[in-house]
């Protein structure tokens, strides 16, 4: 018997071929119902997405699909055929952090650091969106990442540090 009761020579498998942080990658034997965020992690050795919630309701797994955030849990692999995925790995240039990694790093925004790669990529997404952002733009753009450790304020100075800084730079 196979992945989920089914014998073996019913599942159906296919190769995957995605840009994953500027590079060409391929999963080979990906099941059908495989979500991005298995193969993200499982398959490309990319653990930076976290699985939560597996669910779309906590936001541990957010990356960018041809940058628009998606909850990678979500998105089945074979729906990223051909296209392009940035994780919270791929926010960082080597080894010099994001100013949003940088600001949540420097603010104490980082706990437990669960939610912390979901987080950071919806930060990102928001700052990229609205320069500026309000406390309640804030508060509502991230309105579906959970975290359990920081009470959020600590969050909120992230991602107002983080605006504050980007807006500078550009």
């Amino acid at each position: 018997m196979g992945l989920g009761g089914l014998p073996d020579w019913e599942l159906v498998y296919m190769r995957v071929t995605v840009r994953v942080n500027g590079e060409q990658k391929v999963a080979e034997d990906v099941w059908e119902g495989e979500s991005l965020l298995y193969v993200l992690r499982e398959r490309m050795g990319l653990p930076g997405s976290k699985n939560a919630c597996e669910q779309g309701e906590c936001g541990s797994c957010t990356v960018f699909l041809d940058e628009v955030a998606v909850c990678a849990c979500l998105v089945a692999a074979g729906q990223v055929e051909g296209r392009e995925v940035r994780t919270v790995e791929g926010l960082a240039d080597g080894d010099q952090l994001d100013p949003v990694q940088e600001a949540f790093v420097e603010t104490g925004a980082v706990q437990c650091g669960f939610c912390t790669p979901g987080l950071i990529v919806a930060t990102h997404d928001l700052v990229r969106r609205v320069p500026k952002p309000t406390d309640a733009e804030i508060r509502e753009s991230l309105a579906g990442n959970l975290c359990r450790c920081t009470g959020y304020e600590k969050i909120l100075d992230a991602v107002r540090l983080a605006a504050s800084r980007m807006e500078g730079a550009s």
